[in-house]
């Protein structure tokens, strides 16, 4: 290893590289992105055609060989950080600057795109403004430190003191331009250009880090996980925001594969009369069975979702992606609650693009809240009464949300009388099973008559969606 984080490129050993290569991938695998060997093989052809002087090209070129889906690449280019980028040992000025300072330059070197100062920045305000426990920060030396000291390199640390979101302004006026139009164009760019510089400041610490701790420790503790893996209870907004942009592709990836059950499911039971009589030219002998053809219509769907703080970002990324595939089904009703139920399929508009705020404007403006504290039982209680001829032999029922009751009553029969109405009926849970016996949760209970499924993030979600959805 040489400076900071990372490994250097060996020059001269093709097995060295062979090796790197293979440890790299079989980091991928542990974050969910598996390659196969074809694809390792087209890897390390792309790194004999691209060679490793353009860290970018490289970069480029693996991901090419390596990568399969939407939501990989920024686990991709993370662990492409640790295993094939270094940087230069931080060094403190003799007088460390201020952080209005950094922050006027920083202004300025966004405003003009100056590359070279924002990498330059992004490694000095690190040093100076990131490290915590003797890795550096001012008035302090920038000498080896050992793990035993707790020290470390802390980009949140860093752009909390940089607070470069409060520049914005400034580096749009300093951009030029005149009008509304250019104003906003700008404004986007701006955007675009601080989420630059905070990826380069967050790939520095991660370099450092691995530098004190190992790269192989960094790889599997430091690095984020891929969007379709973060679990919807602990998402950011930021994550949100990505699991938004998931939306339609899940949809179209979801309605091919149940296309393909459908067309499977075309063949219907064997026609005994017709397959005797088609028989009888083959000496009784049944050889070419005559299937009776199956009538084939779409289901309806109606889907249930407790709307409540704790899982909002579960509920609306669910409904979101029900309403893409409404296409597949005959007719899907959406209903949401947190403790009295109400109607919300006209919040949804086909073909438009997810809206970030929208449970919020649903809870402002549908009637599924009095009080503000989920209340299953009350709201299953509303549906029975009110909305239970949503349901009928031909419809599936899914219910959205953890069953955490606040130790009210769960009304049992009220879900029965859903159950029972309903051709099929699942509960989607964003909470981890080994949390269903817990606490306020009713979950278990529930389970009693309705199949509950985990689904805590986007991957078991689809999974589970794709194994579910009626034909």
């Amino acid at each position: 290893m040489n400076g900071y984080g990372g490994r250097d490129l060996p020059s001269g050993s093709s097995e060295t590289l062979t090796d790197r290569l293979v440890d790299f991938v079989g980091l991928l695998g542990e974050h969910g992105i598996h390659a196969g060997p074809s694809e390792t093989v087209d890897a390390a052809s792309a790194i004999v055609a691209l060679g490793v002087e353009n860290r970018e090209r490289l970069r480029s070129g693996l991901a090419a060989c390596l990568l399969r889906r939407n939501g990989q690449r920024a686990v991709f280019d993370q662990l492409f950080d640790l295993y094939f980028l270094t940087a230069e040992r931080p060094t403190l000025a003799t007088v460390p600057e201020s952080v209005e300072t950094l922050r006027e330059r920083l202004a300025a070197a966004l405003a003009a795109d100056d590359q070279a100062a924002l990498a330059e920045l992004a490694s000095q305000s690190l040093t100076e403004l990131g490290g915590y426990g003797g890795a550096g920060g001012a008035g302090q030396s920038s000498r080896p430190v050992t793990t035993a000291s707790g020290a470390g390199w802390s980009s949140y640390q860093t752009m909390k003191a940089l607070r470069p979101e409060e520049l914005l302004d400034r580096i749009v006026a300093s951009m030029g331009g005149a009008g509304e139009l250019d104003s906003a164009v700008q404004t986007i760019e701006a955007q675009r250009r601080l989420r630059s510089f905070r990826t380069a400041v967050q790939t520095q610490a991660r370099l450092r880090s691995a530098d004190l701790r190992g790269t192989d420790y960094i790889a599997r503790r430091g690095v984020e996980m891929a969007t379709d893996r973060i679990d919807f209870l602990g998402a950011r907004e930021q994550d949100l925001a990505e699991m938004r942009r998931l939306v339609n592709p899940l949809a179209r990836k979801l309605a091919t594969r149940l296309a393909a059950r459908r067309r499977k499911a075309v063949r219907g039971q064997i026609d005994m009369r017709r397959t005797l009589r088609r028989s009888m030219a083959t000496g009784g002998v049944p050889v070419d069975p005559v299937l009776r053809a199956r009538k084939h219509g779409r289901p309806d769907l109606v889907v249930l979702a407790d709307l409540s703080g704790s899982v909002t970002g579960f509920a609306e990324f669910t409904l979101q992606l029900v309403q893409a595939l409404q296409d597949q089904f005959s007719k899907v009703r959406s209903f949401g609650f947190i403790d009295t139920c109400d109607e919300i399929t006209g919040f949804f508009t086909p073909g438009e693009p997810p809206q970030p705020g929208l449970s919020a404007r649903i809870i402002r403006e549908a009637n599924v809240s009095r009080f503000g504290s989920s209340n299953y039982g009350e709201a299953l209680r509303t549906f029975a009464d009110t909305h239970l001829d949503a349901l009928g032999p031909r419809t599936s029922l899914l219910i959205l949300g953890d069953a955490r009751t606040n130790r009210t009553d769960p009304n049992l029969p009220a879900l029965q009388s859903m159950t029972d109405r309903a051709k099929h009926a699942h509960w989607l849970n964003p909470e981890p099973a080994r949390s269903w016996s817990t606490g306020d949760s009713a979950a278990l209970t529930y389970a009693e008559h309705v199949t509950m499924h985990e689904c805590r993030n986007v991957r078991q979600l689809t999974e589970v969606i794709s194994r579910l959805l009626p034909i």
